[in-house]
């Protein structure tokens, strides 16, 4: 079986991280989160694996190549986001014979996508507390527990399973794909996935565990899935005086100095600094390349390539970009004073993160002047600055 996997969207509820990276290139644990979705799919046993690109794609081919794993890897053009149907079609010459399609920014338990390849015609599910909020599949028990349709954010929804986005397509569906435009102006899969069920049994297949990574928050959510798998290797340069506890990996060509404690889940990535005297912990990514100086603390952060947080910082339940540079003393704020949610910008919209700590996201190039302190839920554009001494309590 082949697998199309759909990696062509820029992300804009991802930025300021996805401003000159697509979003399913931004890293989780060691690797791009789209070769996440493109490992589950080939230990699921695909045979081909079609890229479906479009916003800066040559990241993508560079990453990917043409074999990747030993399996042959395909390129297809979406030249406009029209949908995620239209995605598809984008990749109709390389098809034949049964296919699955998976979203590169989504997470999948393995299990599932194995029984999803396995049970084609099939569509991933996830069991919600409210399904009013996704597109529902309704069932019927007397055809083995069929899928009878789907139905986008039903006010009475027949069951609790929403759509997972990931399906495994009989060979005909190549012939569907074309579909009229949405309400919302879109190609819609779903109208493909509909006529798969009008013409076949189709299995739902529920995940035990799923994410779809749209927003900063749910990478950090990504990088602690991911980052809770890791097993203790150390390959760099680390100090007799440091101390690393539990699952720990310092690669190859990265440095750990004197004083410095790394509490895992953490990855400490190839040409990485840490030190002396930090402290890392939660489960926390360092990128290649990236410092941390001397007495700083990371917790539960993503440092991403480049970056550099130095000494005397705080950095708390954050996503740093490539060569943000934090001046001596930029301590973040991951926690407001009353308890409550923290709230994030994401196109325009100040939106609840659900999550009770949550500190800084600052795009490519951010650079904070000494002694800054940034606030819960603060957004740093690509490229902006901060003065030195000062509080920065809105966006910019």
């Amino acid at each position: 079986m082949k697998a199309v996997v759909l990696a062509a969207g820029q992300g804009t509820r991802m930025r300021p991280l996805s401003e000159s990276i697509p979003k399913p290139m931004l890293p989780v644990a060691d690797r791009p989160l789209a070769a996440h979705t493109v490992d589950a799919a080939i230990d699921a046993g695909a045979d081909e694996v079609v890229l479906v690109i479009g916003y800066e794609a040559e990241t993508v081919r560079e990453y990917f190549g043409a074999d990747y794993r030993g399996v042959p890897i395909s390129y297809a053009v979406q030249e406009e986001q029209a949908g995620t149907a239209d995605a598809v079609n984008a990749a109709r010459d390389h098809l034949e014979g049964s296919f699955a399609v998976l979203n590169g920014d989504n997470l999948y338990d393995q299990a599932a996508i194995d029984r999803l390849f396995d049970a084609c015609p099939a569509v991933c599910a996830i069991e919600v507390t409210d399904p009013s909020n996704y597109g529902v599949l309704s069932t019927d028990s007397g055809r083995n527990g069929s899928v009878t349709g789907i139905v986008e954010k039903p006010a009475d929804p027949p069951t609790n399973l929403a759509n997972a986005g990931a399906y495994a397509f009989p060979a005909e569906a190549r012939e569907w794909l074309e579909v009229p435009e949405s309400e919302r102006g879109e190609h819609e899969i779903t109208d493909v996935v509909a006529r798969v069920i009008d013409e076949y049994d189709v299995t739902p297949v529920t995940l035990e565990r799923w994410l779809d990574v749209g927003r900063p928050w749910e990478l950090l959510e990504a990088n602690e899935w991911k980052l809770a798998d890791l097993e203790r290797r150390v390959d760099g340069n680390v100090s007799e005086d440091a101390r690393l506890e539990g699952a720990v990996v310092v690669e190859e060509g990265a440095t750990v100095e004197p004083g410095v404690v790394i509490e895992g889940p953490a990855l400490i990535r190839e040409g990485a600094e840490i030190g002396p005297n930090a402290y890392v912990r939660g489960a926390t990514l360092i990128e290649a390349d990236a410092e941390v100086g001397h007495a700083v603390e990371i917790k539960n952060s993503v440092i991403s390539q480049g970056a550099s947080v130095s000494h005397l910082s705080y950095v708390g339940d954050s996503v740093l970009g490539r060569n943000v540079n934090f001046g001596a003393g930029t301590n973040v704020a991951n926690l407001r004073h009353d308890d409550d949610d923290i709230r994030f910008t994401v196109k325009g919209d100040r939106v609840p993160t659900d999550r009770r700590k949550f500190g800084v996201v600052a795009g490519d190039g951010v650079k904070t002047g000494i002694n800054t302190s940034l606030t819960p839920g603060l957004k740093l554009t690509t490229g902006a600055t901060t003065m030195p001494g000062e509080t920065v309590e809105r966006d910019r």
